[in-house]
């Protein structure tokens, strides 16, 4: 727990703690107009707490749950890697995040919003004006038209702050965990080859994934008064940031914490997908998405590596993957 100058807030880094912050929505709020993504978007449930944030999070909690999710999505996901895989096998090369990841995400979300009508590209060009928006902010800059007319394009569909929400999430953070999963278990030969023999470890190699590399690295909250929380005073209306990324790294839950190991027995206690009344409401589809697409790629491309020409690495403050994933096979 400490106080960062440059970022104006305090960073949380232990798991417990990032927990215990978490799951008090009454002293740490969402609820500010200093939200990024409410800056955005507007309201939604995501920027709200308390009973609002239940009433704006019902309509999407029973079409989200596990059993609905494998229901109305895993044909949709096969059928869409199953495309853009076959689009890519013939070429032995490609640049798996704009080429699947990205696609992946949008064209399941165009299904899981009702939008076939609008399509995966211009999903995509919005997708690409709000992140850039929302991660502008947090540089300090102002949010720029674009983003101001995807936003009244998608309302213009029916889609309101809620649903540019999860088209957000839904997009951003699965194509990151699609990506940081492929990444990690391409350049760990070892791991991938206890994948190739095995391919139940798929998921664990999944939430071993999410817990090194989160792709929502960090989440903000607001100090509703002033308290005491890891030795730190804290003010009435100071921001205090969880780091996600250390907390999955908390060498008191996860031993050797730096090291990729698909075997790790508590992998599954990460906080990749937040905690609390917050918790990511589309975790479960992120997971099959992510499962499907690595699955779909080691079935049908035979000798699957990183391309050593073009290495890739997550780069980002709040959302982190690697701007592109290149990769060669046959």
């Amino acid at each position: 727990m400490a106080w960062v100058a440059a970022l104006n807030c305090w960073l949380v880094t232990r798991r417990d703690l990032a927990l215990a912050v978490m799951r008090d929505s009454e002293v740490f709020t969402v609820d500010d107009p200093r939200f990024s993504t409410g800056q955005v978007v507007g309201r939604s449930m995501l920027t709200t707490d308390g009973e609002e944030h239940s009433r704006q999070r019902a309509p999407y909690a029973r079409p989200f749950r596990l059993d609905a999710v494998l229901e109305r999505f895993t044909a949709v996901v096969e059928e869409e890697v199953e495309r853009l895989v076959s689009g890519l096998e013939p070429a032995g090369r490609g640049e798996l995040r704009r080429e699947l990841a990205g696609p992946l995400a949008a064209r399941t979300m165009v299904v899981a919003l009702g939008l076939e009508d609008v399509g995966v590209d211009q999903m995509l060009r919005w997708y690409d004006a709000i992140a850039d928006a929302t991660s502008g902010l947090s540089a300090g800059r102002p949010v720029p038209d674009a983003a101001n007319r995807a936003v009244a394009e998608l309302r213009s569909h029916g889609a309101g702050s809620n649903e540019a929400v999860l088209l957000f999430g839904g997009i951003e953070t699965t194509e990151g965990m699609i990506c940081n999963a492929l990444l990690h278990l391409l350049s760990h030969e070892d791991q991938l080859a206890l994948v190739r023999e095995d391919r139940s470890l798929l998921g664990a190699a999944i939430e071993e994934s999410l817990r090194l590399e989160p792709s929502a690295a960090s989440i903000d909250r607001y100090a509703t008064r002033e308290l005491e929380l890891g030795g730190a005073t804290i003010a009435e209306g100071d921001l205090v940031t969880v780091s996600i990324a250390a907390a999955n790294r908390d060498p008191s839950t996860f031993p050797d914490p730096d090291r990729f190991d698909i075997t790790r027995e508590n992998a599954g206690r990460h906080v990749a997908f937040a905690g609390g009344p917050h918790v990511c409401i589309g975790m479960h589809l992120a997971r099959l998405e992510t499962s499907i697409a690595i699955g779909g790629l080691l079935d049908r491309l035979a000798g699957l590596r990183l391309d050593p020409e073009r290495p890739a690495a997550p780069r980002g403050l709040v959302f982190r993957k690697p701007p592109e994933l290149h990769v060669l096979w046959g």
